[in-house]
């Protein structure tokens, strides 16, 4: 009989380890950390139970992705069947790993902001008033076609 597969929510408890079989394949080993919550009626609020530690084991990619995406206190989602007891531990063989969104924001390759979107905005700058013309007559300066044939060497 097949082991059944489980679903566990936890937080990764240290670093990743990685390593690489004699055939390049890769094998990433974290642990995990669960600790469930229980509805306490008489004092009307959750409250946290016994923590679960896990062992967890990936293979080739998800071993490399979950290698370069998890650090310690990370809260992620992991699919997989448990292998074995030992040392107070449940060790698991993952099957699939996301991070949980509950109290971060994860960006994927595809959807980073763009760096122009991390780069502090400045208003642009105020465009120089409009040259007045002079009148024609009056104090204040020369004629409006004065400038025009002096620009244009009195031609």
């Amino acid at each position: 009989m097949a082991p059944s597969v489980t679903h566990v929510t936890g937080t990764v408890a240290g670093g990743v380890e990685v390593r690489f079989t004699q055939d390049g394949i890769a094998v990433c080993r974290f642990r995990l950390t669960e600790t469930p919550t229980q509805w306490d009626a008489t004092a009307q609020k959750w409250r946290d139970l016994e923590p679960i530690p896990y062992i967890c084991t990936a293979w080739r990619d998800l071993a490399s992705n979950a290698a370069e995406s998890l650090v310690d206190g990370v809260s992620v989602l992991v699919k997989g069947r448990i292998t074995g007891v030992k040392d107070d531990s449940l060790y698991l063989s993952i099957d699939d790993l996301g991070i949980s969104l509950r109290r971060r924001i994860a960006y994927t390759e595809t959807s980073l902001p763009s760096p122009i979107a991390a780069r502090p905005y400045t208003a642009p700058p105020a465009p120089p008033p409009a040259a007045t013309s002079q009148p024609a007559t009056g104090p204040g300066g020369p004629p409006a076609w004065w400038e025009q044939k002096r620009a244009a060497n009195w031609s």
